[in-house]
């Protein structure tokens, strides 16, 4: 079983007909709502160049706007954006679209101007507030283009392993994006190329900025930790639909925000205290050009082709835990040393008396700093 949930495709309910209705004034001039623009979708009307504001009153609805990397890709996403249906996360399925939006807290240019990949990031939808934007490109997936990004300022039911949620902090960089893969040996691997993806997108940005490097290294299976504390996680959630698995990839990272324990320009700040700060849009934009690159690594020749540069990344190269189970009634422990990732992407690991460990990331909780491996159980 992959270290991720496959979910397999569900017959969906047959969407009922909305009544149209008029844009909010609240939010500014001609924004589409839900019912209005799949009207305009159905009946293939160009979508109109509306601009958001930001009000009080507009606080009840979830705010998407549609940012491309050329106009064309702009008109393709806010035309697919048509057709987006309600979600979990959204605020009970009101939402509206808009082409850009006064006081945006991200800049798109900025990030489309540093953007270099071709197939990932290349479309954004970008909220000031939304509830999950897994949920929202999760259950949207065929209706969105292949690579597309959803970025938010704030995020009030992020997701996280074990069903964990939580609410997001500005600046903190939250984004989900998709990809797809046809090889389902590939799927449990791929948390670790967007690892390592970041990882090293950090320290290029930092490079390239002339800034100290920071240090950022993978805690399996996949967080991101900086000087002990964690500054990261990924959440990768993947579906299968005709021969193909559709994936969903969720990333947090501290970018701005020194809580909940630290952030990359808390890092930069103590290195050097006139040094500059790094954005979220160079982040993500430095993201996707190496994320590009080592996914075409990784889906051409495999996992093995990066496992060099991911293991220098990593904090466990011949670390000593112990793995404690429960049996009888009690707590029995094994020391192991860790080896590294086994081929379908579990953590190998071997015994003082040689016997072999493979740790299931699902399967176990693992406290680096302790030095604990204890096996979950079942509730």
């Amino acid at each position: 079983m992959p270290p991720f949930p496959v979910r397999l495709p569900q017959a969906q309910p047959s969407s009922t007909t909305r009544a149209a209705a008029a844009a909010a004034a609240a939010v500014g001039a001609v924004i589409a709502t839900v019912a209005l623009r799949r009207y305009l979708s159905t009946s293939r009307r160009r979508p109109s160049a509306s601009v958001a504001r930001s009000s009080s009153s507009a606080s009840a609805a979830t705010t998407l706007v549609a940012y491309g990397k050329s106009p064309q890709d702009q008109e393709l996403l806010a035309s697919a954006a048509g057709s987006v249906a309600p979600w979990e996360g959204g605020s009970a399925g009101e939402f509206a679209v808009a082409l850009s939006y006064e006081g945006a807290g991200f800049d798109a240019g900025a990030y489309m101007g540093a953007l270099r990949a071709r197939r990932f990031g290349r479309w954004m939808l970008w909220s000031p507030r939304i509830g999950s934007t897994q949920d929202l490109i999760a259950q949207n997936f065929a209706k969105l283009p292949v690579g597309v990004v959803c970025v938010a300022d704030v995020q009030f039911k992020g997701r996280g392993r074990s069903k964990n949620v939580w609410e997001s902090p500005p600046g903190c960089l939250m984004f989900s994006f998709t990809s797809q893969m046809q090889d389902v040996r590939k799927l449990p691997l791929m948390q670790y190329v967007v690892c390592l993806s970041m990882t090293e997108a950090i320290t290029e940005l930092c490079r390239a900025k002339g800034l100290p490097e920071l240090d950022v290294r993978i805690k399996w299976p996949n967080d991101l930790y900086l000087k002990g504390l964690k500054v990261g996680g990924i959440l990768c959630t993947s579906s299968y639909e005709a021969k193909v698995y559709n994936i969903c990839t969720g990333i947090g990272l501290n970018v701005d925000n020194e809580k909940p324990s630290t952030c990359l320009n808390a890092a930069l700040q103590e290195a050097n205290a006139i040094s500059p700060r790094l954005k979220r849009e160079d982040v993500l934009a430095y993201f996707f050009n190496k994320f590009e690159n080592l996914f075409e690594i990784f889906s051409n020749q495999g996992f093995q082709a990066l496992e060099e540069q991911y293991y220098n990344s990593w904090l466990h190269s011949g670390q000593r835990v112990v793995v404690q189970d429960a049996h009888e009634g009690q707590s029995v422990g094994s020391v192991v040393t860790i080896q590294g990732l086994t081929p379908t992407g579990y953590l190998y690991a071997i015994g003082e008396d040689d016997k072999s460990y493979e740790l299931h990331p699902d399967g176990n909780s693992f406290d680096f700093f302790t030095g604990l491996v204890r096996r979950k159980m079942e509730a």
